[in-house]
């Protein structure tokens, strides 16, 4: 038997033991499926009309900016997101981020590679980072949802993910459960950057949710402070605008 046939009995074998799943529903499969047909037209992309800093939908042709930017400023140059986070995404993301789904990183990949490959070509990135978990918390998950999500549009894209360049030196409470400023207060000094950072000029920040940017602000905040000199935010989902 050829290496490819043999690959293939393998992939087949593995597919009865742990069938593919839709990343939207969970629900089971055909192993060529990447999502089951119910579930197209759930997941809703992010489009036009959206904020020129932090990529939020606006439904405003006429704005420029969401309430949020127009009234403070950002680390980071500019930022995208794949989808608006509500319904199917939202739960979605849950299991990606504490039901152990690190399979879902391809689809999410996938459909970000599809949106944005070329702004991130035209940007001329040096590297991707991933927002990272304080080492703790990724002991505890097993992974970093993040990483896993940079290095399949790296796989695509054939830009290098970095992930020892950037660190979570605080174990800062969950986002969620705070208020704005909280935010900002949680994530103080929550980064740090490697001794032995190579020189990039442009890098591409990613994570899975974009709320009000604390957390990828303080991260390009970090970024910037080290020398580099452009930083574009690219999210699996983000909530709408105002």
């Amino acid at each position: 038997m050829c290496k490819e046939s043999f690959g293939k009995e393998i992939m087949n074998i593995l597919d009865i033991i742990f069938p593919r799943r839709c990343p939207l529903c969970d629900e089971v499969i055909p192993p060529d499926g990447k999502i089951c047909p119910e579930c197209i037209g759930k997941a809703e992309l992010v489009k036009e009309p959206v904020c020129k800093r932090c990529g939020k939908p606006i439904g405003n042709a006429r704005k420029e900016y969401c309430g949020d930017c127009d009234r403070k400023k950002h680390f980071f140059d500019s930022g995208k997101a794949v989808f608006v986070y509500q319904g199917a995404v939202q739960h979605s993301l849950y299991r990606f981020k504490y039901a152990n789904r690190r399979e879902y990183a391809a689809f999410y990949g996938k459909m970000a590679c599809i949106q944005y490959a070329r702004w991130i070509s035209r940007l001329g990135i040096d590297a991707i980072i991933p927002v990272p978990l304080h080492r703790k918390r990724r002991r505890e998950r097993g992974y970093n949802q993040a990483e896993l999500f940079a290095k399949e549009i790296g796989k695509r894209t054939g830009i290098p993910v970095e992930t020892k360049l950037l660190y979570r030196c605080i174990n800062t409470r969950p986002q969620k459960e705070l208020n704005d400023q909280e935010r900002k207060k949680n994530l103080k000094k929550a980064f740090t950057i490697a001794q032995n950072i190579v020189q990039l000029r442009k890098v591409l920040l990613v994570d899975d949710i974009y709320t009000t940017g604390s957390t990828v602000d303080a991260a390009a905040e970090c970024l910037k402070v080290s020398g580099i000199q452009e930083v574009y935010v690219l999210c699996i989902s983000i909530g709408r605008g105002h």
